[in-house]
């Protein structure tokens, strides 16, 4: 069978993207039902939102759901998928290579590697190239603009699959870049295992300049918000920590 799925998706109950996200994460389930996505994964900036609820949720639209996270190790941003709850504490390299060593069934992806800012891996990536199961092939590329040059180079040079995400944080974007996986089964064992065989297919739609890169990102993004791209690490760990209190406060 063929699975369409998408690994690389934020919704609203993201710590670091609240502001700027119009959906939930049920609404993108919804829609992602609409676009015949059989596989998605939530990967929110520090927060593992993986709930029985949402499971069933998407059990209940033929979808089968994936836990994840994008998660701040030493700074740079990694994608850990098939993961537990307690991969919220794991926030160095460190501590990543031991949440693999103890959950060997996780799967590791290296977002948008090589791009500009403080968050993307660059030369973090090759140093733990041990420890990533998949690079990803970024959505944010034109024909004359393109970083997932290097990615590819290196995906190649370590036999890694290269994969491509729409990394949604707006749905209109949620079909545009997506993975094809060939599988006997639809489960998560599987669909990492026939991955990491190379039985998949990319499907891949460049952006455009104006619209997208400029508009959407550049100005509504970056312009209207720089702070959660050079201190998202420190946004995040603030809201959770909040979060925390408030719980603790409605407990007692």
């Amino acid at each position: 069978m063929k699975l369409k799925a998408n690994l690389h998706l934020h919704s609203n109950e993201d710590p670091l993207d609240k502001e700027t996200i119009s959906y939930t994460a049920k609404q993108a389930i919804k829609e992602a039902k609409k676009h015949n996505f059989d596989v998605l994964a939530f990967t929110l900036h520090t927060r593992y939102i993986h709930s029985l609820d949402l499971v069933k949720y998407a059990k209940n639209k033929g979808v089968l759901l994936i836990s994840g996270i994008e998660q701040y190790i030493d700074g740079r941003h990694v994608l850990i998928l098939n993961c537990n709850p307690d991969v919220e504490e794991v926030k160095t390299f460190t501590s990543l290579r031991e949440y693999k060593k103890n959950n060997p069934e996780i799967f590791i992806i290296a977002p948008h590697p090589y791009f500009q800012g403080p968050i993307s891996l660059r030369e973090k990536l090759e140093e733990n190239i041990d420890l990533f199961d998949a690079v990803e092939h970024s959505w944010f590329f034109t024909k004359l603009i393109n970083r997932n040059k290097k990615a590819k180079e290196v995906a190649k040079k370590y036999n890694l699959p290269l994969i491509s995400t729409s990394d949604t944080h707006k749905l209109k974007y949620l079909n545009n870049n997506y993975i094809t996986v060939e599988t006997k089964e639809k489960t998560t064992q599987a669909f990492f295992k026939d991955i990491k065989e190379g039985n998949f297919t990319n499907h891949i739609q460049p952006a455009r300049i104006i619209q997208d890169m400029i508009y959407e990102v550049g100005i509504k993004q970056f312009l209207l918000h720089p702070f959660k791209f050079f201190f998202g690490e420190q946004i995040t760990r603030q809201t959770s920590e909040s979060k925390k209190y408030k719980l603790l406060e409605q407990k007692y």
